[in-house]
């Protein structure tokens, strides 16, 4: 995602990336069951990432979805959000479906 380069063009759409999954274990000390990691992929903008975000993400704002860009453009990845298995793996299937590399651990 230095898809972040501050350039607010608009690219062309990427290809959709596969959902990586890994289960959860018990007792692992979380008080959620799972969460999903955005990493960064050099092939879309700020606003088409802050666009799937505030789209596909329960509560999400248009400035903690630029701060979760910048975190992504940054230092290559970010955790975008934490929950449910199922509202995590629906949600990954989003940003995938929007050309986004993600994972739900």
């Amino acid at each position: 995602m230095a898809l972040l380069t501050c350039r607010m063009s608009n690219l062309p759409t990427a290809e959709v990336t596969e959902v990586t999954e890994q289960e959860t274990g018990q007792g692992t000390g979380r008080d959620f069951e799972a969460e999903v990691i955005v990493y960064n992929c050099d092939c879309h903008t700020y606003q088409q990432v802050i666009d799937l975000f505030c789209r596909h993400i329960p509560g999400m704002t248009s400035s903690k979805a630029f701060e979760l860009a910048w975190r992504i453009d940054h230092h290559g990845n970010a955790q975008v959000y934490q929950g449910t298995q199922k509202t995590a793996e629906t949600i990954a299937h989003k940003l995938a479906a929007g050309g986004l590399r993600v994972s739900v651990r």
